[in-house]
């Protein structure tokens, strides 16, 4: 399973654990990731995606998961949150 938010497109940064000698090794950077169910107004339904915690916050923030698919660019989203703003225009 990939390690990307499905909102925000948020994925994982490369670069370097450096030790006190400054020894660098390579890491990565993983985002926040949590398993979150959201409740649509517009399409009667529960939709569990896998987001970051600020795209949580985010959501909240815009009132909703219909209001923040709403306001969101379409190149952030992945295929199945961009199928969901489709219905949710559709639906209005």
């Amino acid at each position: 399973m990939s390690k990307i938010c499905e909102l925000t497109g948020v994925s994982p940064l490369k670069g370097h654990n450096v030790s006190h000698s400054n020894n660098k090794t390579k890491r990565r950077f993983l985002p926040n990731l949590k398993r979150v169910t959201f409740k649509s107004d517009k399409l009667r339904k529960n939709i569990s995606l896998r987001v970051t915690n600020a795209a949580v916050r985010s959501v909240d923030f815009k009132g909703g998961l219909d209001q923040y698919l709403k306001s969101a660019k379409k190149q952030k989203l992945s295929r199945r949150a961009q199928k969901l703003k489709i219905s949710i225009s559709l639906t209005s």
